[in-house]
C-alpha cells in the first residue's frame, strides 16, 4: 500500500465517526463547542500517533497473549501524559472536556488502530495511519462541532455569527440534538456514496 494511501485511508475512506461510526460516546458529549472539539481531536492525534508508533517499535516482543493489556497500558501512559498537558497549559478546556480526557484510553479508534494496524505494520506506516485517522476524528469533531454551535448557539468560537433575529434551536446543544446532527451527516454521506455507485 502506498504511503498517502495508507493517510487517506483514515482521513476519509476509513474515517472512524462518519464511516466507521467508533468513539461516539466522546464524540456526540463534547461537540457542544467547535473549541471543545478541536481540543479534543488535539489530544487524540496525539495519543493515536504516540501509541502507533510506540506499539509498532514493540511489536515484536510482545507476547501475543498479553498484547492487549500491554496496549491498553501504553494508551493510558499517553492520555495520562496529556491530561496533564492539557491541565497544566489549557486548564479552561481541560475543564470543559472533563471526564471525557482520560475517557481516551477506552476509544475504540485508539485501540482499534493499535490492533489492527500498529501492531503488524513498521513505524513509518504506523505514524501515517495515526496521523490520518487522528485527522479523520478531528475533521469529524469539526464538523459536528461547527454545526452544532451555530445552530444552538448561533455562534463560532463564541462569537456570534447569526442575525440578532435568529433564534438559537437549543435542542442541537443537548444530546438529542447531537445524534440528529450526526444522523443526518450520515444520510448525506449514504446518499453521496450510492450517488457514486451509480454513476460508476
Amino acid at each position: 500500500m502506498k504511503k498517502f494511501d495508507i493517510f487517506k485511508k483514515g482521513l476519509f475512506i476509513e474515517n472512524p465517526i462518519f464511516v466507521l461510526l467508533l468513539g461516539l460516546c466522546s464524540a456526540l458529549a463534547i461537540t457542544t463547542t467547535l473549541t471543545n472539539a478541536i481540543g479534543m481531536g488535539m489530544a487524540v492525534i496525539c495519543v493515536l500517533i504516540m501509541s502507533n508508533v510506540i506499539i509498532s517499535l514493540l511489536r515484536k516482543i510482545i507476547p501475543n497473549e498479553i498484547r492487549i493489556p500491554v496496549f491498553i497500558v501504553i494508551i493510558a501512559t499517553l492520555v495520562k501524559c496529556v491530561q496533564m498537558l492539557m491541565n497544566a497549559y489549557t486548564p479552561a478546556l481541560y475543564e470543559s472536556l472533563g471526564v471525557f480526557i482520560p475517557l481516551i484510553v477506552v476509544n475504540c479508534i485508539i485501540l482499534g488502530r493499535a490492533e489492527s494496524f500498529a501492531s503488524k505494520n513498521g513505524v513509518f506506516a504506523s505514524f501515517l495511519d495515526g496521523i490520518g485517522s487522528g485527522l479523520g476524528f478531528t475533521l469529524s469533531l469539526t464538523v459536528l462541532g461547527m454545526i452544532r454551535e451555530v445552530l444552538g448557539n448561533g455562534t463560532v468560537f463564541g462569537m456570534r455569527v447569526t442575525p440578532e433575529s435568529y433564534s438559537p434551536a437549543l435542542i442541537f446543544i443537548l444530546a438529542p440534538g447531537a445524534f440528529i446532527t450526526i444522523a443526518f451527516i450520515k444520510a448525506f454521506l449514504n446518499y453521496l456514496e450510492m450517488k457514486k455507485s451509480k454513476e460508476g
